[in-house]
């Protein structure tokens, strides 16, 4: 019997043989990345409980196997799955999706979710003791988990949280002689000595109020609201690569196969306000930010930008995500886009059918929907070429009402209006289309674009100068220039529809060269992925937890080998 006949065998009988999948057809959804990435696997395996997880993580182990633990696989880089054919060991895909447990400590103020548990589910806990999880739309609506966040130290829209962090988490770790330890650092004691015992508890919920300790760490990057105030700083105010906020669990990229993590929530507001404000001119734009940021007592909860050419294409091409929220619903909507890679990848084998075949089909039927976008938002959209959405709760609601009567006066390149509820819901569901209206721009018009180059830029503090300005050399190559972001964190996606013909990677470097001149950090919020380079500092991260190349190897455009020695660190 083979190695890999009986590894197979092995993992079958933890999870199950249904629970197993070797068949190309069936573990394609999972070796294609969301947007990027693809590659071969031995195996997908979908295990039922964290101990199941661990155990196929021994095994793996034990054979030598490639480990990529993979969630709902939603990353824009590629980071949660292969990506090409060059690895020197089989890969074993562990997906974690079925350990979907959440538990409440701390009577709510904090939670333990475990490696599945998403986003979407933590918020419905939160909802019934009126409490809110860091993130709350975005990433969410894709069936994102909790600990997927953490391990990318996502940012998100929400000012006042900074990226998803911990310092509290449960995981494998391969040390350098290759022994797998479990590691408990959740701040959690009485869940036993036997990795059997611990993983066991923590699934079942069994914790003791007694023994939670909350004096060691941060469930939350509780700096970060402080730390975006300081306006004059030359460093951006969160990005990837940050080492401030790499530690363990947090900004792993799956270099650690993480069971848990403990997180704070957020009391939820009591009342709530989104302002529209329109601008022609990005100085009063930059005065605005800077006057938030330095002087509000209260900051807003949101501050979405949108550049008018990227308003236009979500306009058009973002109109099926919009009608799918609005109608569907939230909670709805990861298994919507389930289903929907789940068809493309079936489409796909079938030669008659053109190519992006689901996508054209969606954005030719929204076709027949009256205009989704209420008239004062198209009206801006005709008068300013910027545009930014406050959402604003509580104390804040006043002082932001007061600064804006007084200080961003009705004129030809500025104004603003209190939204109400409609167009409030309208504006933010049009922003967080515009994350996928790119990709649906260049599935529609593949014959006449090479490619999106997308890129998340974390701009230094002190940069003023947040509007894009390439040069003619780049500017020529490309269809469409579409920006949108979070403004106060200044934090910006910039996503380039390339002319047919371009090369992207001349594209990419000569772009990237020009951010590096400006003090950027990217990516801002996605992760290096299989896209980016990882720098000397996530380098080095990575190799101190993984410092045999066990986990997710290949990721920030690092060896895909085996690490045998120290040497190799």
């Amino acid at each position: 019997m083979s190695n890999k006949v009986k590894l197979i065998k092995d993992i079958s009988k933890i999870v199950g043989e249904k629970n197993v999948l070797i068949k190309s057809s069936e573990t394609s959804f999972y070796r294609k990345g969301f947007r990027f990435g693809e590659g071969a696997a031995l195996a997908t395996v979908l295990p039922r409980t964290i101990l199941e997880q661990w155990m196929v993580v021994k095994a793996c182990v034990k054979e030598g196997c490639i480990i990529i633990t993979q969630a709902a696989n939603t990353g824009l880089t590629g980071g949660s799955t292969p990506n090409g054919e060059d690895y020197d060991r089989d890969i074993i895909i562990i997906n974690t999706l079925r350990i979907n447990s959440i538990h409440l400590i701390d009577d709510g103020n904090q939670v333990v979710s475990l490696s599945g548990a998403t986003l979407h589910h933590l918020e419905e806990k939160l909802q019934k003791i009126n409490r809110n999880p860091h993130s709350v739309i975005g990433s969410s609506q894709l069936g994102a988990t909790v600990v997927g966040g953490i391990a990318n130290n996502s940012g998100g829209a929400l000012v006042k949280r900074g990226p998803s962090y911990t310092d509290f988490a449960l995981y494998a770790q391969v040390d350098k002689n290759g022994d797998l330890n479990l590691i408990n650092h959740l701040g959690i004691d009485g869940l036993g000595e036997s990795p059997e015992e611990i993983l066991t508890n923590i699934q079942k919920g069994n914790i003791s109020h007694h023994n939670i300790y909350s004096d060691k760490g941060m469930a939350s990057d509780v700096e970060y609201i402080d730390w975006v105030r300081d306006v004059d700083s030359n460093v951006p105010a969160r990005f990837n690569a940050d080492t401030r906020r790499l530690f363990e669990a947090s900004g792993c990229a799956g270099k650690i196969c993480v069971f848990a993590v403990r997180t704070d929530t957020f009391s939820k507001p009591k009342k709530n306000k989104i302002f529209y404000l329109g601008s022609n001119d990005p100085k009063k734009m930059t005065a605005l930010r800077r006057e938030i940021l330095t002087n509000f007592k209260e900051l807003p909860d949101m501050a979405e930008y949108l550049h008018r050419t990227i308003f236009n294409v979500t306009e058009k091409y973002g109109k099926d995500t919009f009608l799918a929220i609005k109608h569907l619903g939230t909670k709805n909507m990861p298994k919507f886009f389930k289903i929907q890679a789940k068809l493309e990848n079936l489409i796909s084998n079938i030669p008659i059918l053109p190519l992006n075949f689901l996508n054209k089909s969606l954005f030719y039927l929204t076709k027949f929907f009256p205009q989704h976008l209420p008239s004062r938002i198209l009206e801006f959209r005709d008068n300013y070429e910027h545009h930014l959405i406050l959402s604003v709760s509580d104390n804040g609601i006043n002082e932001i009402q007061s600064y804006l009567d007084q200080n961003w006066p009705k004129c030809f390149d500025t104004d603003y209006f209190t939204c109400t509820e409609d167009e409030g819901e309208k504006a933010l569901l049009h922003r967080f289309a515009a994350g996928g209206a790119a990709g649906n721009y260049q599935a529609i018009n593949d014959n006449q674009v090479e490619g999106i180059l997308a890129i998340d830029v974390a701009l230094r503090r002190n940069d003023g100068d947040w509007v894009d300005h390439l040069p003619k050399e780049i500017s020529n190559n490309i269809v469409h220039s579409l920006y949108y972001g979070h403004f106060l964190c200044n934090v910006f996606h910039r996503n380039y529809i390339l002319k047919k013909g371009t090369d992207k990677a001349i594209m990419k470097s000569k772009i990237l060269e020009l951010l590096d001149e400006k003090g950027a950090k990217y990516p801002a919020e996605h992760n290096v992925g299989h896209l980016y380079e990882a720098d000397d500092n996530l380098q080095r991260f990575y190799a101190k937890l993984d410092p045999t190349n066990t986990f997710n190897p290949g990721i920030g455009k690092m060896s895909k080998y085996r690490n045998s020695c120290d040497c190799c660190l």
